[in-house]
């Protein structure tokens, strides 16, 4: 067996700090939901600051002022790069911690976690906690699934894609992370984003180079074996990223950026139901997306039920 060895949001009336309110409406179809959800996105710019700014799904989508915190990786000495989701809890005082796993240099899996001030300011002294090495690829996914708010995770694990399109997972065993499978076959899709979680299974939204949006299924049961279904056949293969928050009881929002025009799409998605998902385009979300890495901000229980 193999083991391989890290936001607060403020500005935004009703984000505050936790989004569950705004990430959890009430309402259950995409367009009902949709002016109600926002998504918190958070981002690295070139001198490694983090960007924060909540996408809120009206039509056509607004976008908060974004805070700025500086300082969080620049004395590290390591590149950063490749962001789970981050947490992101009240800390009091106007305070929020925000944690999650980031890749250092060529390959350090770290968990990060530092608490910011209401202006964005660091706070005290950020902590890294070293997972292991190895690390490298297009991008690191976390799924974790707990049953309710109170309740602690049943499973946490790990989805990362090589530069050659080979696709593995890693289930969280208590001493570190271990393999739990490789496909190959999945080179061609650009961005996973992940929209449901559940007792026995995953599932992403990821679009490829053709133009294809499909939705990624993946059992927890090993091996590794992607159940990959068409949504849409054709227009996507302009997003460089897709990040996507739970919207109404069983939807998603999802918010599609090209880099190569620094810009964003925000959708409403209906539960996913292959071709049948419901899609409503929202609009083209305010500003320019000039920075070079997207991850989301969410709430301490963030239940996702898209698929």
């Amino acid at each position: 067996m193999m083991f391989r060895k890290a936001f607060g949001l403020v500005g935004a009336a009703g984000l505050a700090l936790t989004l569950g309110p705004v990430v959890q409406p009430a309402a259950a179809t995409p367009s009902a939901a949709a002016a109600a959800c926002a998504l918190g996105l958070g981002s690295w710019d070139s001198s490694s600051n983090v960007n924060s700014r909540v996408v809120t799904a009206t039509a056509p989508p607004t976008v908060s002022p974004t805070l700025q915190t500086p300082g969080v990786y620049t004395t590290t000495n390591y590149a950063v790069s490749n962001p789970t989701a981050f947490t992101a809890v009240p800390a009091g005082n106007g305070r929020t911690t925000r944690s999650g796993k980031v890749v250092w240099g060529a390959g350090y899996l770290m968990e990060s976690t530092y608490t910011i001030g209401s202006d964005g300011k660091l706070v005290g002294t950020p902590v890294f906690k070293r997972i292991g090495n190895g690390w490298g690829g297009r991008f690191l996914i976390q799924s974790q699934y707990k049953a309710s708010a109170t309740s602690k995770p049943t499973r946490t694990m790990l989805y990362s894609q090589d530069m050659y399109g080979k696709f593995g997972r890693w289930t969280d065993v208590g001493k570190g992370f271990r393999n739990t499978g490789y496909v190959t076959g999945m080179s061609t899709m650009k961005s996973f984003a992940l929209i449901a979680t559940t007792p026995t299974y995953d599932m992403f939204l990821a679009n490829n180079r053709a133009g294809g949006l499909y939705t990624v299924k993946i059992p927890t049961s090993v091996p590794l074996k992607p159940v990959i279904t068409p949504v849409r056949t054709s227009s996507w293969q302009i997003f460089e990223q897709l990040v996507a928050a739970p919207c109404g009881k069983t939807g998603s929002i999802l918010l599609g950026i090209d880099k190569d025009t620094k810009t964003a799409y925000l959708y409403a998605v209906g539960h996913a139901n292959g071709a049948s998902t419901v899609i409503k385009s929202l609009g083209k979300a305010p500003g320019a997306f000039t920075d070079w890495e997207y991850f989301r901000f969410t709430p301490a229980y963030d239940p996702l039920n898209g698929g």
